[in-house]
């Protein structure tokens, strides 16, 4: 097994406070830009949290992918959001692909900082 673990944790979004709320539209966005970076999803859920004191509940979105998932959490109070992508490269080097995917989200939150880590995963087929 080998793969590319990309995470993002953004700050003080700029958004349209929609995409920090709305988990279906959140979900539907995610699930065209696993298309357009020519990944394949095989399945979706989105969740909405509960409003709080400080303000709407965050949303989940989950994609799972032929190659692995991608997850985007919300924290609508803090305009932050953390996103995960994982693909495994079994068959083939998907890195690229999984890049063009967090690129094209964190562009959708619009993020005054972004901390990203990559993670190489498993060992390089024998």
């Amino acid at each position: 097994m080998q793969g590319l673990h990309l995470t993002a944790d953004l700050s003080e979004c700029q958004c349209d406070t929609l995409w920090l709320i709305n988990a279906l539209r959140l979900l539907d966005r995610c699930v065209q830009e696993v298309t357009l970076a020519g990944l394949q999803a095989v399945s979706q859920l989105a969740h909405t949290f509960p409003a709080t004191a400080q303000g709407p509940g965050g949303v989940t979105a989950t994609v799972l992918l032929a190659e692995s998932h991608l997850c985007v959490h919300t924290w609508p109070e803090q305009k932050g959001v953390t996103v995960d992508v994982y693909v495994c490269n079994f068959g083939g080097d998907q890195s690229g692909k999984a890049k063009q995917l967090m690129d094209a989200l964190v562009a959708l939150f619009a993020p005054q900082q972004v901390l990203r880590q990559a993670l190489q995963r498993g060992s390089a087929p024998l």
